[in-house]
């Protein structure tokens, strides 16, 4: 096993322990939470690694990167998601690799979305993504969709011919009244899961919580969580 492979293996395993045990704290089995890479900033060769280790999910936030680093480990048991903010200029090469999109927030994205998947032939999940710092019809400082937004935008992927209405996702917010307080914020969206489930009952992924903050994710109820730099290191600045 070589160096890197050692330290990814043995960082995997500090998460894991740690997502075992806020899974026990909550009463949850771990089944109940996916983990998902985030490979942002870290090469190719990286991501082979980590599929050797057995992980199957793993997500980026810039296409440029992400487009290139899906096609050279095209072949590995591996779901692709696409977490950043998204341009409609970027939807058709998201749309060539991405399993799940969890950064869905207008209907303007849905459209050209939808277009993209068609075009490919491809099923694409999608998450609305929530801002709980937006207010009324605005959106966040880190993109998604103010809540009271959250019912028309699920309504638009769930009619939209090639998209898949997955559920929610959310990162927790630096301003507004939930700023520092990750567990309100993911109990927040937890509600706004469970009124979309009303209307929506398959769309039941809740993705929240990153390095910093699983624990009160996995407390709340969240299904997926984002980890990146607890399993792959300080990332390298970017130039």
């Amino acid at each position: 096993m070589t160096d890197r492979k050692a330290q990814l293996a043995e960082n995997l395993a500090r998460v894991e322990e740690r997502i075992a045990s806020a899974c026990s704290a909550a009463g949850r089995s771990r089944e109940e939470v996916t983990l998902i890479v985030v490979t942002k900033t870290y090469p190719a060769s990286d991501v082979r690694l980590l599929a050797e280790l057995g992980v199957r999910h793993v997500a980026e936030n810039r296409d440029q990167e992400a487009a290139a680093k899906a096609a050279e480990c095209a072949g590995l048991p591996l779901r692709w998601h696409f977490v950043g903010q998204l341009q409609t200029n970027k939807v058709r090469s998201v749309a060539s690799y991405a399993d799940m999109v969890q950064s869905v927030d207008r209907t303007k994205l849905v459209g050209a979305l939808s277009a993209a998947a068609v075009r490919s032939g491809r099923d694409v999940g999608c998450l609305v993504q929530v801002a709980l710092d937006a207010e009324s019809g605005g959106t966040g400082g880190r993109g998604g969709v103010a809540p009271d937004g959250v019912p028309e935008l699920a309504g638009a992927i769930a009619a939209a011919e090639g998209l898949r209405l997955g559920g929610v996702m959310t990162v927790a917010p630096l301003s507004g009244p939930y700023a520092g307080r990750q567990r309100a914020a993911f109990e927040r969206l937890m509600e706004i899961s469970s009124s979309m489930r009303s209307k929506h009952p398959a769309a039941n992924m809740v993705s929240a919580g990153m390095s910093s903050d699983l624990e009160d994710a996995v407390a709340a109820g969240a299904t997926h969580v984002r980890v990146g730099t607890a399993v792959l290191g300080v990332r390298p600045r970017l130039r």
